[in-house]
């Protein structure tokens, strides 16, 4: 987030996120009680995020903290001396009395209301420490201890669920600290300033080396002839655009068909760089989402967690793992289309500086962009990923063997040859390509620690081969040597 929010824009975000799950909670008694107490918890949350955050409190703050409150309950009118007295005196984090009471319906009902409203706390604490257009380390921080003290009390008392998978630190923005002069300087580094100064930034790889690394995957013939053609026509287009000539509108965005397993992260990321190297894109990182990295339980929040995402994309690319999830579930309180509405907005907000990849199964994939006019739209470029066969399967197992200092003699390089052309042979809808070769690869490695493990006298020589019988052990003898 790179712009403050505004006071209306906080109090939306507030009153869809809190109402929605208020109104959500199945317990009447414990509807009305959240409703009179969830403000004053949440301004309370509030005052602790901006108190660790150690920034100053402005009068804007003020707004922010009038515009925290559920519809028909009083608003608060707090002055600016007085929001400043009690940030400084905010209290340590305590549990709010409902959460307790939500606890204990849990373990009647055997819902989940309480892990729901760690989410939604984590949500709206992120939403009260960007209101100044970024969220900082201590503020990170700050949310994920509170929200693991409430998460230690519902595993205290048994309840169903785990930890919830949003991490504060994944929406960390870049903050530029004032110098002396009051110019801009580097933010130090968690190592403190010293390491800041000693850990020189590594150097950016350059086309050709990003090209050759392209070239130097296994397989993927077409996806890299792909790749090169896209490449091609973007720095052709910048060529016509340097030279005042007309461009054709281009959408970069990307659909990656095909089976788990094909390369489709690892082209990805070298994507991302390439879109970097040649200046499409101002950073180049990859961000990494499924389902579950956009779309929240209540009405409002799935919004809020999506930009937060796109967010920390922009400048690089936003690469969406099965997204045809966003899309075929089917019910009153799926929020999957709503996850899909904020993203077809960013990509359109930010077209020149955010590319969105989205991956999966090829028919799911055609059902999930066919689903949405706009999906259709805005992408138009398929990569279409091929099973490996059974000599690429031996190909990354070789390779993986390498990388990690393991030798394979004549035997043993025969007889992973059978296994991994059988393994892909005998693929059906549960074929994982280059993760069943992986798996593969940890199996023997295991049954090559057991044996080596035995012998009296090892050397380097032992540590390293990986033999036949190493193989067949983790196969399950199900080659004939």
């Amino acid at each position: 987030m790179k712009t403050p929010l505004s006071p209306a824009e906080v109090h939306k975000q507030y009153e869809e996120g809190v109402g929605a799950f208020i109104r959500s909670v199945p317990d009447a008694a414990l509807r009305v009680r959240l409703k009179g107490e969830v403000d004053d918890f949440f301004r309370s949350a509030a005052l602790g995020v901006w108190k660790a955050d150690g920034g100053p409190v402005t009068p804007g703050y003020v707004e922010y903290y009038n515009a925290l409150y559920l519809r028909g309950n009083p608003a608060p009118s707090i002055l600016f001396w007085e929001l400043g007295t009690s940030v400084a005196n905010s209290p340590s984090f305590q549990s709010p009395d409902f959460f307790h009471r939500m606890r204990a319906v849990d373990k009647v009902s055997k819902s989940q209301l309480s892990r729901r409203f760690i989410d939604l706390y984590t949500l709206m604490a992120l939403l009260f420490a960007s209101v100044d257009g970024v969220v900082s380390d201590p503020e990170a921080g700050y949310v994920n201890q509170c929200a693991d003290a409430l998460t230690r009390l519902c595993d205290k008392d048994g309840l169903e669920g785990g930890k919830t998978p949003l991490d504060a630190r994944d929406f960390v923005t870049a903050k530029p600290m004032a110098g002396a002069d009051g110019s801009p300087a580097a933010a130090s580094a968690p190592g403190g300033e010293e390491a800041a100064q000693q850990a020189p930034a590594e150097p950016e790889e350059t086309l050709e080396e990003l090209m050759a690394e392209l070239d130097g995957l296994c397989g993927l013939d077409k996806v890299k002839a792909d790749v090169k053609s896209l490449v091609n026509l973007v720095k052709v287009r910048k060529l016509r655009e340097k030279e005042g000539l007309p461009v054709p509108p281009l959408s970069l965005h990307l659909v990656f068909m095909g089976n788990p397993g094909t390369g489709k992260t690892t082209v990805a990321r070298l994507l991302s760089k390439l879109y970097h190297a040649i200046g499409v894109l101002s950073k180049g990182q990859l961000v990494e989402v499924d389902r579950s990295g956009l779309v929240a339980g209540f009405v409002g929040q799935t919004a809020l967690k999506t930009q937060e995402v796109v967010a920390k994309a922009l400048g690089g690319v936003l690469f969406i793992d099965e997204a045809y999830a966003l899309t075929s579930h089917t019910g009153q309180n799926d929020f999957g289309q709503e996850a899909v509405e904020v993203l077809l907005k960013s990509m359109e907000d930010h077209r020149d500086d955010l590319v969105v990849i989205v991956a999966g199964y090829t028919d799911l994939m055609a059902d999930f962009i066919h689903s949405n006019p706009g999906l259709e739209s805005r992408f138009n470029k398929y990569f279409y990923f091929e099973d490996y066969t059974g000599q690429e399967l031996f190909q990354i197992f070789q390779s993986m063997c390498e990388k990690n200092g393991y030798a394979l003699d004549g035997e043993a390089q025969t007889y992973a040859k059978q296994v991994l052309t059988e393994m892909y042979e005998d693929r059906d809808e549960n074929f994982g390509n280059a993760r069943d070769a992986r798996n593969f690869f940890e199996r023997s490695v295991a049954c090559q620690s057991d044996r080596v493990a035995a012998l009296e006298a090892v050397d380097k020589d032992a540590l390293m081969a990986l033999t036949a019988a190493d193989l067949k052990k983790a196969a399950g003898d199900k080659v004939e040597s």
